[in-house]
C-alpha cells in the first residue's frame, strides 16, 4: 500500500486529466521517502529495511520481452562509511513476489540468502602472520580477486505456490548451471578499484545470466546484486518538518537529501512470458524476514562479525509494494503491523484508505489545498487495492496492495517517457509498474487531493466512483520541488546508477 496513490487512467480520461492538473500550480512536498526507516522496529534492524521497488518492462534497446523488478534495500548508505561497508545479513531471508491474475498471493517467489566469507588475510610483520584490518589488501578486480578480504555470495531459490510451503528449485546461472553468484564490495574509492570509472567495470562482472525454472521457460533472465546510487529523490528533512517548504510557489527547487546517499539493489530481469498467467497484469512485492529467536554470544569466537545463534520460524519485518504507503497512509500505531502483513489480509488496514488523513493534513497545513470530500475515497480504494479500470485493474481481482503492472502496455523509450507516468500521457509509467524516472511523489500528492476524480469528467470512466466536484484541489500541480526523471538514469540494465565513490 505505498502511497503512490493511483493515477492509473485509460488513455482517453488521460488528455482530461493532464488538461485539468495544468489549470492550477500548487508546489506541495510530499514524504517522498518511500520506504527509508518507515516503521518504528525496521529503523533497529537496517539490514533488512526496503527502501523501494521498481516493476516496468525492460525499456533497454532490444529487450522489451523482459521485465524487471529491483528492491532496493539498506537505507541512507553514505559512501566511505569504511572500514566495514555494507554487506547483506546472512541470517535474514530477501523475497520478491509476483502474484499472477488478481490474485492477493504470491505465485512465483525468488528467494535471496547471502553468505559473508572471512578469507582472513595476513601480513608477515616481525615473523609473526597478523590479520589485516581491512576489508581489502590492495587493488582488486574481478569476481571474488585475491586482495578482498570479505568475500560475498549469494543464493536465489525460486519457489512456486506459498512462499513457505510451494515447491522450491534452485536458481542457476545460465553459463555454467552453478547457483552461487558473486556480489561485488561494496564501492570503498577510486584507488581500491584501480582508478577513477574502474568500479563501474568491476560491477559489471557480477551482472550473470540466470535460468528461470519455470515450466517451457527456455530463455534466460538477469540478475545483478550490489550496491547502487539511491534512485529516489526527496527533501526528506523539509518534508517531515510539516512540509516546511513554499506550497504556493509556481517554481521551486529543493535539495534532494538522497542524492549523496547508497543503497543495495536485488535486480532481476525476467522473460515476460514465463512470468504471466492468463491475464497479461502481474502484481509485485518484497519482502525481508528474520529468524523469530536470536541470541547474543558474551563471548564470540574469531571470525567475521558475532554471528548470533538463530532459529524458530521466519518473521517477516519489512514489506514494499507500492512507494509511500508505509510513511504517508498508514498510522503509526500500525506500521510495524503493516511491514509483517500479507497482501491478502490488506482489508484491516482499509479505514486508512478509504478515510485518509494524509490529504486532511495537507489542507490543515495549506487551507488553499483542500482535501476531497468523497467518502468512503473509492479513488484510492482502486488506486492503492484494485488498480485502475482500463489500465491495470483485473476483473474480479482481490484487494490488496502491490505494484500492478499490465505486461501489455507498449515500452515507452527512455528518452520519450513522462516523468508524471500515466497522469503524464505515459501508459507504460507508474503507477502501472514502476520505472526508476518515475516521479512517485508528485503523482501521489496529486492522486491523494483528487486527481482521479477531477479525470473523471462528468461520467466515470476510470470507475473510481467520484466526481470533479468531489476534489476541490484536484487539479492542482502538486509537486515536492526535486526533479525526477529516466535520463537522469542507465538507459540498460541493472538501470540504476553506479554507487557514488567513498573516496577520489
Amino acid at each position: 500500500m505505498k502511497a503512490s496513490v493511483s493515477l492509473r487512467h485509460a488513455k482517453r480520461p488521460l488528455a482530461v486529466m493532464a488538461a485539468a492538473l495544468a489549470a492550477s500550480v500548487i508546489t506541495l512536498p510530499t514524504a517522498q521517502a518511500s520506504s527509508h526507516r518507515e516503521a518504528p522496529f525496521i529503523t533497529t534492524s537496517p539490514k533488512v529495511d526496503g527502501t523501494d521497488f521498481y516493476l516496468f518492462r525492460s525499456y533497454e534497446p532490444n529487450r522489451s520481452a523482459f521485465t524487471t523488478v529491483i528492491a532496493d534495500y539498506q537505507p541512507l548508505q553514505n559512501p566511505g562509511d569504511g572500514p566495514n561497508y555494507y554487506t547483506m545479513d546472512q541470517d535474514a531471508l530477501y523475497e520478491i513476489h509476483l502474484a499472477r491474475d488478481g490474485h492477493a498471493t504470491e505465485d512465483i517467489t525468488f528467494q535471496f540468502r547471502f553468505q559473508n566469507t572471512l578469507k582472513d588475510i595476513t601480513l608477515p610483520i616481525a615473523g609473526k602472520n597478523v590479520s589485516i584490518p581491512l576489508v581489502q589488501a590492495g587493488v582488486i578486480g574481478g569476481q571474488n580477486p585475491a586482495l578482498l578480504n570479505v568475500r560475498e555470495t549469494y543464493n536465489i531459490t525460486m519457489v512456486t505456490g506459498d512462499r513457505r510451503t510451494g515447491t522450491r528449485i534452485a536458481v542457476t546461472n545460465s553459463a555454467d548451471g552453478t547457483s552461487t553468484f558473486e556480489k561485488p564490495a561494496d564501492n570503498i574509492g577510486d584507488k581500491t578499484f584501480g582508478g577513477a570509472g574502474a568500479y563501474a567495470t568491476y560491477a559489471a562482472a557480477h551482472m550473470y545470466g540466470i535460468n528461470i525454472p519455470l515450466p517451457g521457460c527456455t530463455t534466460p533472465g538477469r540478475v545483478f546484486v550490489g550496491q547502487r546510487k539511491d534512485p529516489f529523490a526527496l527533501a526528506l528533512g523539509q518534508v517531515f518538518d510539516l512540509i516546511n517548504l513554499n506550497p504556493l510557489a509556481t517554481t521551486q527547487t529543493n535539495r534532494d537529501y538522497l542524492a549523496q546517499k547508497n543503497v543495495t539493489s536485488l535486480v532481476m530481469e525476467l522473460p515476460t512470458s514465463c512470468i504471466v498467467g492468463t491475464s497479461p497484469i502481474i502484481g509485485g512485492w518484497t519482502t525481508a524476514s528474520m529468524r523469530q529467536g536470536r541470541l547474543l554470544s558474551g563471548n564470540p569466537a574469531s571470525g567475521y562479525s558475532n554471528v548470533p545463534k538463530q532459529g524458530g520460524a521466519w518473521v517477516q519485518v519489512s514489506r514494499l509494494g507500492m512507494p509511500l504507503v508505509n510513511e504517508v497512509v498508514i498510522g503509526l500505531k500500525d506500521k510495524d503491523k503493516f511491514n509483517s502483513s500479507r497482501p491478502s489480509a490488506d482489508t484491516q488496514f482499509s479505514d486508512y484508505v478509504t478515510n485518509p488523513t494524509f490529504p486532511a493534513l495537507i489542507q490543515t497545513l495549506f487551507p488553499t489545498a483542500p482535501a476531497p470530500t468523497n467518502f468512503p475515497r473509492t479513488d484510492l480504494v482502486a488506486a492503492f487495492l484494485t488498480g485502475i479500470q482500463g489500465v491495470n485493474k483485473v476483473a474480479g481481482g482481490t484487494p490488496s496492495e502491490m505494484l500492478r503492472l499490465n505486461t501489455s502496455t507498449a515500452v515507452t523509450a527512455m528518452t520519450a517517457q513522462n516523468t508524471l507516468g500515466v497522469l503524464g500521457g505515459d501508459a507504460a509509467g507508474f503507477p502501472n509498474g514502476r520505472r526508476p524516472g518515475d516521479d512517485v511523489v508528485d503523482v501521489t500528492l496529486r492522486v491523494a487531493m483528487g486527481a482521479l476524480c477531477v479525470a473523471t469528467g462528468t461520467g466515470d470512466a476510470l470507475g473510481v466512483g467520484c466526481r470533479p466536484s468531489d476534489a476541490p484541489a484536484g487539479a492542482a500541480a502538486l509537486t515536492d520541488g526535486v526533479p525526477q526523471n529516466a535520463n537522469m538514469f542507465l538507459n540498460a540494465f541493472p538501470y540504476v546508477n553506479t554507487p557514488l565513490t567513498g573516496a577520489p
